[in-house]
């Protein structure tokens, strides 16, 4: 699959979450999406100068600085290239033989992990002397969970890396028409 046929691909199944997804489909559609919101930026910064907002990310004058842009046109491109890149990843993880829901773990761990530090940090503090154990045990737990935060991303990336699985498999044909 060529990088115009991937994007077309990818915009003519804007929101479909069934059937399977090559590599070359979501990869390339992904640097397209990633491309795009660089140049998008871009032309924000040109068109729009007001948009974009350099922030210092610390008091260390060699720390660096951030662009946060606001501006339209890389809001319009975000808006219209979620979807698709999100249907394309949940086909791709379709592909490897894995439900689409293995794509958002990293989301479903940072959120379990902030309602339990949120949890745990706040019957800490209404236990008094009793909640110093308390506030140590949701540290380590807590240390855990962020080790899992730290990791989650990083296997979802090696799945959506996988290769095709052949031949036919629960969610569809393969899409490069191989057989098993």
């Amino acid at each position: 699959m060529s990088f115009t046929q991937s994007i077309r691909t990818c915009f003519s199944k804007y929101v479909t979450f069934s059937g399977r997804a090559s590599r070359p489909e979501y990869w390339y559609f992904f640097l397209f999406v990633f491309v795009g919101g660089m140049l998008a930026t871009l032309l924000d910064v040109r068109l729009f100068p007001g948009s974009v907002e350099v922030v210092e990310t610390a008091e260390d004058e060699h720390a660096g600085n951030n662009a946060v842009s606001s501006g339209p046109l890389s809001l319009l491109f975000s808006l219209v290239t979620f979807l698709p890149l999100l249907a394309a990843g949940w086909r791709r993880m379709h592909d490897s033989g894995r439900s689409g829901l293995h794509l958002v773990y990293p989301l479903i761990v940072m959120i379990g992990t902030a309602t339990f530090a949120a949890f745990g940090l706040g019957l800490a503090e209404s236990f008094g002397e009793t909640g110093t154990l308390l506030s140590a045990i949701t540290a380590v737990i807590l240390f855990f969970a962020l080790l899992v935060l730290i990791v989650s991303p990083l296997l979802v990336l090696w799945w959506l890396s996988r290769p095709t699985q052949a031949g036919v498999n629960q969610y569809g044909p393969d899409p490069h028409g191989g057989t098993a």
